[in-house]
C-alpha cells in the first residue's frame, strides 16, 4: 500500500476540494455562454481561460503532491515542488478572472501580471520536482 506523507495527504485533500469550488466555476460559465451574464468576447475567452487552468493546475497538483513524495527534496526545496502548482492554480487563473472585471472590458486591466508570476510558480514548482525525481 502506498504510504503518503502528511503534507501530500493534507494537500491532496484540499485539493479535492478545491475541485468542488472549480466545478461552481463551470455552471457560471454556462451563464455566460447562455447570455444570462453580460460580457464581452474578450471576457468570456478570459473566463474559459482561467477556469480551464484551474481545473488543469488541480489536477496537476495532485500529482506534484504525491509524487513529491517520491524525491529525496526536503525543506523548501520540497515544499516548492509539492506547492507551486496549486499555488499557480489560484494566481494564474485570478490573473485572468480579475483583469477581464468590469463592464464591457475588452482589454485587459494591470491585474494580468497575476498571470505571469502565476506561470514563474508553475515553472518553478515544476522544475523543482522534475529535478528531484530525476536525481532521487
Amino acid at each position: 500500500m502506498l504510504e503518503l506523507s502528511t503534507e501530500a495527504t493534507r494537500l491532496a485533500g484540499i485539493l479535492l476540494l478545491a475541485a468542488v469550488t472549480i466545478e461552481s466555476g463551470g455552471w457560471y460559465l454556462t451563464r455566460i455562454a447562455r447570455g444570462a451574464v453580460p460580457a464581452t468576447d474578450f471576457q468570456r475567452s478570459f473566463a474559459r481561460a482561467g477556469h480551464g487552468h484551474a481545473g488543469m493546475f488541480v489536477t496537476l497538483g495532485l500529482l506534484t503532491a504525491v509524487l513529491t513524495d517520491a524525491t529525496s527534496l526536503d525543506g523548501f526545496a520540497a515544499w516548492v515542488a509539492r506547492s507551486g502548482v496549486p499555488i499557480a492554480a489560484i494566481v494564474m487563473p485570478a490573473g485572468f478572472f480579475f483583469s477581464s472585471l468590469g463592464p464591457g472590458r475588452t482589454t485587459p486591466n494591470r491585474l494580468i501580471w497575476l498571470v505571469w508570476i502565476g506561470a514563474a510558480i508553475l515553472a518553478a514548482g515544476l522544475v523543482t520536482l522534475g529535478v528531484g525525481l530525476l536525481t532521487a
